[in-house]
């Protein structure tokens, strides 16, 4: 290889090294007066979304309710249940960091029934999403749980209507649908609710960025 100017960029290895790395430029790249809107446990989520995206431009769309990240953080200490609409979501969750915060959570604390053959059947019987027949199946679970929609805005729709007719009452909800049919739509439902959320205003969002969102509200309860 002739060209050996990449190598000391190769030197950084320690994956908490990267990471802090990664954290201080986008600390240097933020403008601080964009920082300053944010609470500092705002900022710690709204950044790791950031490092999550790559794409500096996204931290002006991450909207919070009030009192969602307080609320968000007694629920899981309370070994909360977690439903997801995607098993990229399920399968991204570090359960190390939830039991971190209470020793009872497993894997299979994370609900997630999308793939489920009953849910794809009823799901074919009512000519609905598999989505909306998975959050039907969820029900009984939904109820003091924390709500993760990374993948599908009928999902989160479905949700809502649930909230509306008060059959469930969640702790928090992580609305981020990606796309472009109902995406925008359904956010914004979501931000008339009187549910904690936490969202990501616009087409963006995506299982990963739910996945980043609940692991940056440990990140949060461990720096206390």
């Amino acid at each position: 290889m002739k060209n050996k100017q990449i190598l000391p960029v190769l030197n950084i290895k320690n994956p908490n090294e990267i990471e802090a790395e990664s954290f201080r430029l986008i600390e240097e790249e933020v403008p601080e007066e964009i920082r300053a809107k944010f609470t500092r446990d705002e900022w710690i989520i709204a950044r790791r979304i950031i490092h999550t995206t790559g794409d500096i431009s996204i931290v002006n769309s991450v909207i919070y309710s009030d009192n969602a990240i307080p609320t968000g953080i007694n629920a899981l200490k309370n070994g909360c249940n977690l439903f997801s609409d995607s098993n990229m979501i399920k399968n991204g969750v570090s359960v190390a960091k939830l039991q971190s915060m209470n020793n009872s959570y497993s894997r299979e604390s994370i609900r997630c029934f999308i793939a489920d053959e009953s849910v794809a059947k009823y799901a074919k019987k009512h000519g609905i999403t598999r989505a909306i027949a998975s959050v039907e199946k969820a029900s009984n679970y939904l109820n003091d749980s924390i709500i993760m929609i990374g993948n599908a805005p009928s999902a989160l729709i479905k949700v809502i209507e649930k909230c509306y007719n008060e059959e469930i009452k969640p702790k928090l909800i992580i609305g981020m649908p990606v796309g472009f049919v109902n995406v925008v739509e359904s956010k914004k439902l979501l931000m008339q609710t009187n549910i904690p959320f936490i969202s990501i205003e616009g087409r963006r969002g995506g299982s990963p960025l739910a996945v980043a969102t609940l692991h940056a509200l440990i990140e949060i309860y461990n720096l206390k």
